[in-house]
């Protein structure tokens, strides 16, 4: 089931994050990150034009979705968003991620949204592989702009456009 998060979820959307960091090469950010850090991010989503959504599984939330706006406050891209998804490993590949990133592609068609942005480090070759999946395409590198720990990669910018 797919529904839309509430502020009793920020825990566990969290708790899933940390494990993509954790992982590395998932995500840009390299320490974990509490609920209080998260808070002001995940508060911005709830009963927005910017939701989240989460997958649950036997009560238990084990991805979920984001919808976030591009380059925030320039009207110009008030149609375009950047997208993101994050199973909890114990879960993953069992299709949840397709199902989390056909739901919300829909939202955003639903929501009037007419272009989609993934941001994925270019290591992440699972997400690459997702976003092409479904019709994504590479629009943009920024080679080497992410170091960790001396291991650099870059960011790639897969695309969708919603209203085709």
């Amino acid at each position: 089931m797919i529904r839309s998060a509430t502020s009793k979820d920020i825990e566990s959307v969290v708790a899933i994050y940390n494990q993509a960091i954790s992982a590395g090469f998932q995500t840009a950010f390299t320490e974990l990150q509490s609920v209080e850090e998260r808070k002001a991010w995940f508060n911005e989503h709830l009963d927005s034009r910017y939701p989240i959504f989460v997958y649950m599984t036997d009560e238990k939330i084990v991805g979920w979705f984001s919808i976030a706006p591009y380059r925030s406050g320039r009207a110009a891209l008030r149609f375009t968003v950047e997208i993101s998804y994050f199973i909890d490993s114990a879960y993953q590949g069992r299709g949840i991620g397709s199902s989390l990133l056909t739901y919300g592609i829909r939202a955003c068609k639903d929501l009037g949204y007419k272009t989609a942005l993934a941001i994925i480090l270019d290591k992440n070759t699972a997400s690459i592989k997702m976003m092409e999946k479904f019709g994504f395409r590479k629009w943009a590198e920024l080679p080497g702009v992410a170091d960790f720990d001396g291991v650099e990669c870059g960011h790639v910018y897969y695309g969708l456009n919603l209203v085709k």
